[in-house]
């Protein structure tokens, strides 16, 4: 177990869990039809997972952020660590290995991953990784190692990402039922509005936010009703859109600790999410506050 030296003062941001490697491929189409050679562009190893690109896209826009996970004694740890090193980081061992992706990327953009968790029954992140750390905000992944630590968190706002949740997974419901600001991807809904309005009644959550990709997002608050609001124009070509979403959750957590209403907050996050798109990699190249802040005024 590793932690790094001097953590004083108070965070904007602690996000615990998520940090993993993924091994992006980009192919000719997807679905990929069944070929038994492919000759393809250089294949890459990146940092990835959620919790990283919340961590480094909230770090790229000026917030103090602190990060906790559980990572292997492995190659992909040390890739994971490298990538991480201007944070504030605490590290357990994580005993199956670090956590690794396989992304298929196809020349519109669209991915396929395919996840390897390296979950471990039982594993729990190490309290002493966290309660240490003061924050205005706690951000939590959806870890299975990382749904004992809210009572730890208590009177400290916290959001979550239920990512492609399809609303009836068991899996998901203490992270969207005990948190107070949830977001999730209407990939895997029937009903996205439905499933928003269960969330508010079920749990803590004061305000839903629904991604919808090129189509926008979705906002459900206890003050408001359902909300509609646009994507963002892309600001270049199409990269890849792996961490469009991590990059959306950062844009809006930088509006909310910045005091911004929520109109503000989605279009910060829809810029954030934009530009993730437009470069290559899932984490490497977060939108900076500069840029985000041109962009909005623009």
């Amino acid at each position: 177990m590793t932690r790094s030296a001097g953590r004083t003062g108070t965070r904007d941001v602690l996000v615990l869990g998520g940090a993993g490697v993924d091994t992006t491929v980009y192919v000719p189409e997807l679905p990929l039809p069944y070929q038994d050679t492919y000759l393809v562009p250089p294949v890459a190893d990146r940092i990835g997972s959620t919790g990283a690109g919340v961590a480094l896209g909230c770090h790229a826009l000026g917030l103090d952020v602190a990060f906790a996970d559980l990572i292997g004694d492995d190659a992909q740890g040390a890739l994971v660590r490298h990538a991480l090193r201007d944070l504030d980081c605490s590290w357990g061992r994580a005993e199956a290995g670090t956590r690794r992706s396989v992304l298929l990327v196809c020349p519109d953009g669209r991915r396929t991953s395919l996840h390897d968790t390296k979950a471990t029954p039982g594993e729990r992140l190490p309290r002493e990784l966290y309660a240490g750390v003061r924050a205005r905000h706690v951000h939590v992944t959806i870890m299975d190692f990382c749904r004992h630590v809210y009572p730890d968190l208590d009177g400290v706002p916290i959001s979550t990402d239920l990512q492609d949740w399809d609303g009836a997974d068991d899996y998901h419901e203490d992270f969207a039922y005990r948190s107070d600001l949830v977001f999730l991807s209407a990939a895997a809904l029937k009903d996205p509005a439905a499933t928003m309005r269960g969330i508010l009644e079920r749990g803590h959550a004061h305000t839903v936010v629904c991604t919808r990709g090129a189509d926008g997002c979705l906002t459900l608050t206890r003050a408001s009703g359902l909300r509609a609001f646009p994507a963002a124009p892309l600001p270049g070509p199409v990269a890849d859109s792996n961490g469009a979403g991590d990059a959306f959750v950062s844009g809006f957590l930088y509006g909310t600790l910045r005091g911004r209403p929520l109109e503000e907050r989605v279009r910060l996050g829809a810029i954030a999410g934009a530009h993730a798109c437009t470069v290559a990699g899932t984490h490497e190249s977060p939108i900076s506050e500069s840029l985000l802040l041109s962009r909005f005024a623009g």
